[in-house]
């Protein structure tokens, strides 16, 4: 593709993803599939990368894959951001409305009522209509410059296709809070839990924690959505709070839906009362009202404390707890292999809701609330899978309760490793992993068995075919027919595919097994040192640790796995199912000449640039793909471009390929 036409597509795909990102983020209301979207992206980075001069900060190619930073800068805002007065009962809001009116002195005013949403409250700032800088609230004055990381967020737009004629050329700055949905909120609890971290208190420290990640890339995953609720600029561009909310609307930001004019304190006290009853109907955590005077003018007017405004204030919500009695705790198996302790409670109402689980998450948990069954408990319903248990408030119970010392589900060994709050069971052929540790078997990167994805390990497992992954051997054509959507040439299909699996590179059986710290990289590294599983099943944990990339959390991982009588006997299954359990030893290494170096490759380059990267990693150095402060050599080929640019103001060591290939050889 020439080059104008490439630029000509870009600004057409740009257009066209942001147009989605706004349906989909904003509107909640997309039009096409995900897998539309993917290729839409994927075919903008293709060309970007094809035409690095072409990319431009507010590219949607731009919202992840920056490097990690290494601190937070502080951005000093433009107007300060005030915290709100908070009020508890109707009384002080009514007191509120009182000084309003005596300030106003007799003018006619409304109010402004909002939900007042659980998260971090940020800072958007905009030149030509890009975003440039994103910050926390901080002090009110000072705040983290967390554009990085905002500019994961969808919601946020990256530049604005039609701004206001009050705002063309102009400098402004949109406020909001940056919140984690619930749902996000749950996943990531529960893969904390899983992983042996302490769960998030709430929503709100989720948000909190995600946006002071380093890395772009890991605040990604976290899915952050932000809400903006005020405009704030140079030119006194519109006359009430609820115009510039519209105006943000039409501009493309994620504004709340549940917003309310009121021209009377009552009513600001009915709408308070709807959504206290009714919080618990939204996808987010809220923590209760706020109420604005509505004109800008009369705002001005009123003017503001040395740290709240007059114009405003926050109607918060009661906690919602209760107390009830502790009947029992039930150890609970997750698919990971996590034991997490549940509160089983005398059922009660709580914020309309009847409860009778609660979480404890992990045994420090129950050592530090002391709790034991039949102990009085308070507990407490926020944006949690189930509710959590805050405390004891009456002792009727000696001691404190203690997990069980082998999985409650299948009686196997279970470990805890320094420095993690959760205890496992390590038993591959466990019921309640079953359907994780088949996928994971099956998986590109393991085993890479065509055709059994979830749905069909799914079937097998609800239809008793199999244990555990060594059970798949056994399986016959014949089994396979009778199960829905599966007929007799996917059968034969998968049959053939198992079989085909017997053969697996060593390193492949290794990372498959599904040891806990043994990613495909570790897995390479062992089958290098240990060319048959007997050797690596006679490893001690002391010469485990002496292998180059392997520490003593993974050697104390790997030497438990094949210390568990239901684990080795899962691999005498493989073994007698012909599964290749030892490989001829590797020729010798390259020597490591590269150790400690970090290479970038840029332009058009014989070697193709896989290639290139392997030979680096082969050497004992890594590949980037984005150039730093960090990186040490720059090999730069044919049309290299922004990439070029960049080494050579930060004073990076550039190369050509033949340079490169010098140092090779």
């Amino acid at each position: 593709m020439q080059r104008t036409d490439a630029e000509t597509r870009i600004n057409q795909l740009r257009d066209e993803i942001e147009f989605h990102n706004r349906k989909y983020y904003v509107d909640a209301s997309p039009v096409i599939s995900d897998k539309e979207y993917d290729d839409l992206l994927a075919e903008l980075v293709r060309l970007e990368a094809e035409y690095p001069d072409l990319v431009t900060p507010d590219s949607p190619s731009q919202r992840v894959g920056g490097a990690p930073i290494s601190g937070f800068t502080q951005v000093r805002h433009a107007a300060p951001m005030l915290s709100l007065d908070n009020t508890y009962n109707k009384e002080d809001l009514a007191e509120f409305d009182r000084r309003v009116a005596k300030l106003l002195q007799g003018e006619v005013y409304e109010y402004v009522v909002e939900l007042k949403i659980d998260g971090v409250a940020a800072s958007l700032t905009y030149e030509d209509g890009r975003l440039a800088v994103a910050a926390t609230r901080g002090d009110g004055t000072t705040g983290d410059d967390i554009t990085h990381n905002a500019k994961t967020i969808k919601s946020i737009p990256l530049g604005i296709k039609e701004l206001p004629d009050a705002l063309r050329g102009k400098r402004f700055d949109v406020r909001g809070e940056i919140f984690l949905p619930l749902k996000s909120f749950r996943r990531i609890n529960e893969e904390r839990l899983e992983e042996g971290a302490e769960p998030f208190a709430n929503p709100r420290n989720a948000a909190a924690g995600s946006l002071k990640q380093l890395d772009p890339k890991n605040v990604s995953k976290r899915g952050l959505d932000m809400f903006t609720y005020a405009l704030v600029a140079d030119s006194a561009a519109f006359r009430t709070h609820y115009e510039s909310i519209e105006a943000l609307r039409g501009m493309g930001f994620k504004t709340n839906p549940n917003i309310r004019l009121c021209n009377n304190i009552e009513s600001v006290m009915e709408y308070c009362n709807y959504w206290e009853d009714k919080r618990d109907s939204l996808g987010y955590e809220i923590d209760g009202m706020v109420v604005k005077v509505n004109s800008l003018a009369q705002q001005a007017a009123l003017g503001s404390t040395g740290k709240a405004p007059r114009w405003a204030i926050s109607y918060k919500f009661p906690a919602k707890q209760a107390t009830t009695e502790l009947v029992g705790i039930l150890a609970s198996v997750g698919r990971t292999g996590a034991i997490t302790p549940v509160a089983m409670l005398a059922p009660v109402q709580l914020g309309g809701v009847t409860v009778s689980r609660a979480s404890l998450y992990n045994a420090d948990n129950l050592d530090a609330l002391g709790i034991n069954v039949g102990d009085r408990v308070l507990i407490e319903r926020g944006g949690e899978v189930i509710p959590k248990v805050v405390k004891v408030v009456e002792k009727r119970s000696d001691g404190v309760f203690r997990l069980p010392d082998t999985c409650p589900v299948c009686g196997g060994a279970v470990s805890r490793e320094e420095g993690e709050a959760a205890t496992r069971c390590i038993n591959v052929g466990c019921g309640a992993q079953l359907l994780k540790n088949i996928e994971h078997y099956a998986s590109r990167t393991a085993m890479d068995i065509d055709g059994l994805g979830p749905k069909v390990v799914e079937l097998l497992v609800s239809n008793k075919l199999v244990h555990d992954f060594a059970d798949l051997y056994a399986l016959k054509a014949e089994q396979l027919e009778p199960l829905e959507r599966m007929g007799r040439k996917s059968a034969e299909n998968l049959i053939a595919a198992i079989d085909a699996s017997r053969d697996r590179p060593l390193e492949r059986l290794y990372y498959a097994l599904g040891i806990r710290h043994i990613g495909a990289h570790s897995a390479e590294i062992l089958a290098a040192r240990y060319n048959s599983i007997d050797m690596l099943l006679q490893a001690e944990v002391e010469e485990l640790t002496g292998l180059d990339e392997v520490g003593p959390v993974v050697a104390r991982s790997l030497h438990e796995f094949f210390r568990g009588e239901q684990n080795l006997r899962v691999i005498e299954k493989l073994r007698a199912a012909g599964v290749r359990m030892e490989q001829e030893p590797k020729l010798p290494e390259k020597p490591r000449i590269f150790s400690g170096r970090t290479f970038v490759f840029t332009g058009a380059l014989t070697l193709p640039r896989s290639e290139a990267e392997r030979l680096v990693k082969e050497r004992g150095g890594k590949a980037s793909s984005s150039v730093s402060r960090k990186t040490d050599y720059v090999v730069a080929g044919a049309d290299a471009g922004s990439k070029l640019e960049k080494a050579v103001s930060l004073g990076v060591k550039v190369l050509t390929e033949d340079e490169f290939r010098d140092m090779l050889s």
